[in-house]
């Protein structure tokens, strides 16, 4: 721009016009200037919405922990829950019990993470009533100011799973090295797997 201009300025002064002519149009370029910036803005935002896409812009993206990085956080590990355990092998085995207000159940399959931050469970689960074919859970995680986040997919709600220094609500807080409910599992399936 500043190249146009400058070589306006010097064709003006060969003409004989003066500046003067030029400082009544010097308003010329800066409004030029400022209607392609709208009509490029319109035109995204007309895209945009043709497309069905947020008019807002885009959120920052989301970093996610690489499976490195999540084999550490449930490798070798057991995941208490409220009525149960999961345990996570470190040969990707998984085993898992539940004696909730429903018949006891004890499920076993595999687990697996990947480089997107998901871990995924994969269980078939078992009672005395019913046994299930194997079906996939999948949770999501993301790193947000140093803390990392899990939801449970496809749609739950982001919550707090693990932040750099321990917190009191931490889910990873759930966690413990071991395989530290083996002996309640295999209660469990004794129990379930006895015909009488």
């Amino acid at each position: 721009m500043r190249s146009v201009i400058g070589t306006s300025v010097s064709a003006s002064a060969h003409t004989g016009r003066g500046p003067g002519l030029l400082a009544a149009r010097g308003w010329l370029v800066p409004l030029l200037m400022a209607c392609a910036q709208l009509a490029c803005t319109g035109t995204a935002d007309a895209a945009a919405a043709k497309s069905g896409a947020p008019v807002e812009a885009a959120a920052k993206p989301e970093t996610a922990p690489t499976a490195f990085e999540l084999q550490l956080l449930y490798a070798d590990r057991t995941w208490n829950w409220v009525n149960g355990a999961a345990y996570f092998g470190l040969d990707r085995r998984l085993q898992a019990w539940t004696a909730g207000q429903d018949a006891p159940a004890v499920a076993e399959g595999h687990w697996l993470v990947t480089e997107t931050g998901k871990m995924c469970m994969e269980l078939a689960w078992r009672s005395k009533a019913y046994t299930t074919k194997p079906r996939r859970t999948c949770y999501s995680h993301r790193v947000e100011n140093g803390t990392i986040e899990q939801r449970k997919d496809p749609d739950g709600d982001w919550y707090d799973f693990k932040h750099a220094t321990d917190a009191a609500a931490d889910e990873h807080r759930k966690f413990e090295a071991g395989n530290t409910k083996g002996a309640r599992f295999d209660e469990i399936r004794k129990l379930i797997d006895n015909k009488s």
